[in-house]
């Protein structure tokens, strides 16, 4: 059976970012899979900005991704790219970390203007750590999650419909023990 580990690159632990996230692990887990979860905001920050590799919490998370055939990847757009939250955990990853590993990236951010912020700015670093297998994305406009209360957040349907294309992708590797699909969209 595949692991599945889920990062969230948010800083914020109240972010529209968290309706992605929980229809991601509700997706998995009606699968009969249940991924362990890295909120990089709880790693140690010092161990993060020092480039602590030795940290028992970064060599933790680490362990989870190195385990895993799927990583999916969520992140808010701040300043046209991914967050320096999540570029800072991604430079603690070990070099090829990535390989043979099915990718998932998923970005929420203010406008259809940062559309591309997947392909332009994530992709090629996890290409760097060796990931290979990168599906499409999905990029969610944040007025398309409805802020509910108590830190819940509802999507858009056409948001559901667009992950809900990308997560039935990884159905055949949520099968094998390989986790890397053959063909990518």
């Amino acid at each position: 059976m595949s692991k599945i580990t889920i990062i969230s690159g948010s800083p914020s632990e109240h972010t529209r970012l968290n309706g992605a996230l929980d229809y991601v692990v509700e997706f998995f887990e009606g699968v009969n899979h249940s991924p362990e979860i890295i909120h990089i905001r709880n790693l140690p920050a010092e161990d993060l900005i020092q480039a602590r590799f030795d940290s028992a919490e970064i060599i933790k998370a680490n362990k989870n991704v190195e385990d895993s055939s799927i990583i999916v990847i969520l992140t808010p757009v701040y300043k046209a790219s991914f967050t320096g939250v999540l570029k800072t955990y991604l430079d603690l990853l070990p070099q090829n970390s990535l390989v043979n590993k099915t990718i998932l990236p998923i970005a929420i951010g203010g406008s259809i203007g940062h559309l591309l912020m997947i392909d332009y700015a994530l992709k090629p670093v996890l290409a760097s750590l060796g990931a290979t297998h990168i599906l499409k994305g999905t990029y969610i406009v944040d007025s398309q999650v409805k802020k509910l209360v108590n830190n819940r957040y509802e999507l858009d349907g056409e948001v559901k419909k667009r992950l809900d294309t990308e997560l039935n992708t990884l159905q055949p590797s949520l099968l094998s023990d390989k986790g890397v699909i053959s063909s990518i969209i």
